[in-house]
């Protein structure tokens, strides 16, 4: 029995069964056009700052749905379904869509792209003003890019496991990039007036990398030049918390360009730091923990610990009806439960930059042949080190179907070896194959016909009254919520920007 055997035997069936997995998808609003909808969040889908289910993320046009932590990958795929009916029963009033695709729809002059709004307590516009800081610090474009992370916690893990877990799954990252990437071409405003190394689709308005898998994830995706210097480590939670919290007090000269505040007296960011807030760290996962009202996050980890991962790498699936499917989410499951108990070295300076530099050749081109990935100072066939992953996850698999029952993990295991095999299967091939071949090489022409289909098939589902009431209530009780959270304020938000963002705040 080798080590992998033995830890897995040592994993009980219940705890197998009492994983938990969670979806936070983003989804920009769009007209029938592919025009970004400038339209408020909806007074009908309730309070962004407070309700559990539907909020936004950056933008005030860019919804965020979210599931609570499921048992069974159907139980959380039925749920975010049936968030898109909720969803949709309003959207349809003002005739707007979901854009299906991570990269963004036609966007209007950056300025004009609106931050969140979450009200007038304290914490709402702190919320807001750290929007305001990302559109200084990176553009508004960039923060419109949309994704799906998928949280994820396995009982009685401390610590140090999902440490080892975490560093496991970055040196890993290029296989879900490759699986499952489905960003490979943008619309060519998007690009327009940054420097860039994409190729025009014929003379439309569609530039793509021909083998990319995951432009979102790429050099022109979701990054930060800023951060690129920021080595964090995953060894263990004290490493970690030690370099986020550097990166969260001390000033960084271009954010001090900026100012906290403008010259008419407007907020332009919550602080000149490196980082505002913890979530402005960008990786492709991360440790988190729940936190209480007006608690930092990195506070909470390191008073209560870690509590689930969120896996951030995952792009937003338009052949999938909302994004993502039950066994996409499978594989997940079973890459890191692997992750978790396969030997996990610590991480250095220099395989940190080794996995960096395999993340951007992934995700621009994941799909050439013969592309080679670094490994421990020298080079592998990224489809030779993936079939050996898969090779070895394939008794997870099993275990993980003895205890739930079927067969569904092995088979999104032979889905994914079949990806590897036949890379014209993948997501990524298939976008550029209908835009080339059924939309005239138009980016925005493939989207909005798949953006039109999914608010087809979801009105189209049998959507029964309790649920639309369901979500009728928390939409009344989020603003009720809301209300009481600004009523209850007493200090200036002066004096409560102060106290959130010191130093004081990170420890436990």
């Amino acid at each position: 029995m080798n080590e992998l055997s033995e830890r897995l035997a040592g994993i009980s069936q219940d705890r197998l069964r009492g994983i938990r997995r969670g979806v936070e998808k983003e989804s920009l609003r769009c007209e029938p056009d592919g025009m970004l909808a400038l339209t408020p969040h909806p007074r009908a889908l309730g309070s962004a700052l407070t309700h559990p289910h539907i909020t936004t993320d950056f933008s005030e046009s860019q919804l965020e749905m979210v599931t609570g932590a499921r048992e069974g990958a159907d139980a959380t795929l039925a749920e975010l379904v049936e968030i898109h009916q909720a969803v949709f029963s309003v959207l349809k009033a003002q005739d707007e869509m979901l854009w299906v695709s991570s990269m963004p729809c036609r966007l209007p002059v950056d300025e004009t792209i609106p931050l969140g709004r979450y009200g007038g307590s304290n914490v709402g516009r702190a919320k807001s003003i750290y929007r305001m800081g990302l559109s200084h610090r990176y553009g508004r474009r960039m923060q419109t890019i949309s994704g799906i992370h998928y949280n994820w916690s396995l009982p009685g893990v401390v610590n140090g496991e999902y440490f080892g877990l975490i560093r496991n799954f970055r040196r890993y990252a290029f296989l879900p990039l490759y699986l499952f990437g489905a960003s490979p071409a943008v619309c060519s405003s998007f690009v327009a007036e940054r420097e860039h190394r994409l190729q025009p689709l014929g003379n439309g308005n569609c530039m793509h990398l021909p083998y990319a898998t995951s432009l979102r994830m790429g050099r022109l995706g979701y990054q930060s030049e800023a951060q690129a210097g920021l080595a964090v480590s995953y060894n263990c939670l004290k490493s970690y918390a030690d370099s986020l919290e550097e990166a969260l007090t001390q000033p960084y000269a271009p954010y001090e360009a900026i100012g906290i505040r403008g010259l008419g007296g407007e907020y332009n960011q919550l602080t000149t730091s490196l980082l505002q807030i913890e979530n402005e760290f960008y990786d492709t996962i991360r440790v988190k923990r729940v936190t209480r009202p007006g608690e930092r996050p990195l506070h909470a980890l390191r008073e209560r610990g870690v509590e689930y991962v969120e896996v951030r790498l995952m792009d937003l699936d338009p052949f999938e009806p909302v994004g993502i499917s039950v066994e996409t989410m499978r594989f997940l499951d079973v890459m890191l439960l692997y992750c978790l108990l396969v030997d996990s070295p610590e991480d250095t300076p220099q395989e940190i930059a080794e996995l960096q530099h395999n993340r951007h050749l992934a995700a621009s081109r994941g799909r050439e042949p013969g592309l080679r990935l670094a490994r421990g100072g020298r080079e592998v066939l990224l489809v030779e080190w993936a079939a050996e992953l898969l090779d070895g996850m394939r008794e997870v698999a099993l275990t993980l179907d003895r205890a739930l029952g079927g067969s569904h993990h092995a088979q999104a295991l032979a889905r994914a070896a079949r990806g590897i095999e036949q890379p014209q299967t993948l997501p990524s091939a298939r976008v550029l194959q209908e835009i080339t071949g059924v939309y005239g090489n138009s980016y925005p022409a493939f989207v909005v016909d798949h953006a039109a289909q999914l608010r087809d098939d979801i009105l189209a589902m049998p959507c029964p009254d309790e649920l639309l009431a369901r979500f009728g209530a928390l939409a009344v009780s989020s603003q009720r919520e809301q209300e009481r959270v600004e009523a209850a304020d007493t200090v200036s938000f002066e004096t409560y920007r102060q106290a959130y963002v010191a130093a004081d705040g990170l420890w436990a």
